[in-house]
């Protein structure tokens, strides 16, 4: 059994994590997960991993959000919506992209089927592409997957690897899913939450950059077998967070996801779809409310630096601990995606910084040229 990042001793960044190192360590979200692996009539390894925002009905209480396109080969519907307005009033769902329009349809229908009358909210549904190991083409998401996700969301700790959305995805050539990270902050006094979710499904072996140290380059295909990718793949960040930022401030967030996305090795290739939706539960938005004035609270723009930090660190470590937790999977034509194993991890974690103090000791020696 794998162990997350933190388990091995190696720390991502310099500030702390919240106590279950997870996106639900943002007071009221929460996390649900429907995982489908099926042998007939089609090999199916798919899934659907829902967040919502709060835990009240979320045709009572929206929040502001904003997104980044890092490079568009790939869905985030509702954005739109998104952009116009700066409030998320849906679940976010997670899935195939070959599941993207039943799990679209599912929630637009669900406030109805919940007695809510009038239509208030775009559906915002995310994906990346799991058909290497699924067979995308059997349509294995139904609707009632999609409410089994939405009734299993909680709070608590989170479950990683091949579970949800994140069953059948690969990530730098190794059996990855879902990832998940927080980082505890401090702005004008007061302590937040910032936490990442990722749906991996991305990368080359020889991109994988842990922790600044470049393990994809010592681990080829005789130390663990090679998936042969057919594209870049794409991966989906989502953000929380407790603090009071404004739709723009949360825009700026979802944009320094990035960092920590090109510290694992990701760059963003032209077949590769990387969006990211940041939300902030600090203010609480009535979508459906026509006829008072809303009172916003907001952190001042000097003070977020720590939480472009926490942004970065976080997506990082949840990238990583996606791999970490996946556990070797075999799907369609008996093709096969290995784990990331963390007993190798701590053989070359030893060698390199072994070679790091060397270089240090050299670096030492030398005679700086501008003394």
């Amino acid at each position: 059994m794998n162990k997350r990042l933190a388990e091995l001793g190696i720390t991502i960044g310099r500030l702390p994590s919240g106590p279950l190192n997870a996106i639900t360590d943002v007071p009221g979200v929460c996390v649900g997960h429907v995982s489908i692996i099926d042998d007939y009539p089609s090999i199916v390894r798919t899934g659907v991993t829902a967040i919502t925002a709060t835990t009240e009905p979320y045709w009572e209480r929206g929040v502001f959000a904003g997104i980044h396109r890092f490079n568009g080969f790939g869905e985030l519907l509702g954005t739109h919506w998104i952009e116009e307005t700066g409030v998320l009033a849906s679940p976010i769902c997670l899935t195939s992209t070959f599941s993207v329009g039943v799990a679209r349809d599912t929630l637009l229908a669900h406030p109805f089927r919940m007695g809510i009358a009038e239509r208030f909210h775009q559906p915002v549904v995310a994906e990346t592409n799991d058909g290497w190991l699924s067979d995308g083409l059997a349509q294995a998401v139904t609707p009632d997957h999609v409410l089994q996700a939405l009734a299993a969301v909680k709070s608590g700790p989170v479950s990683e690897g091949n579970v949800g959305g994140g069953t059948g995805m690969v990530c730098f050539e190794f059996k990855s899913g879902i990832g998940t990270a927080s980082r505890k902050i401090q702005l004008c006094g007061q302590t937040y939450i910032v936490g990442v979710l990722v749906q991996a499904n991305f990368g080359f072996r020889d991109e994988l950059t842990l922790a600044g140290w470049p393990i994809g380059l010592q681990i080829d295909g005789d130390a663990v077998p090679l998936v042969k990718r057919r594209d870049e793949g794409s991966v989906v960040i989502v953000i929380a967070t407790d603090a009071p930022l404004l739709p723009v401030q949360c825009k700026r967030l979802a944009q320094r996801a990035i960092v920590g996305l090109a510290r694992t090795g990701g760059y963003g290739a032209n077949t590769s779809g990387d969006l990211i939706l940041a939300f902030a539960t600090g203010n609480h938005v009535d979508p459906r409310n026509s006829s008072s004035v809303n009172r916003l609270l907001m952190i001042p723009n000097p003070a977020l630096n720590v939480a472009f930090q926490a942004t970065a660190d976080a997506t990082e470590e949840a990238i990583l601990n996606s791999l970490m937790a996946a556990e070797t999977m075999t799907g369609r034509l008996d093709r096969v995606a290995h784990r990331l194993p963390s007993e190798l991890l701590k053989t070359f974690q030893t060698q390199w910084m072994a070679q790091t103090r060397d270089a240090e000791c050299i670096n030492a020696e030398e005679v700086s040229p501008f003394q």
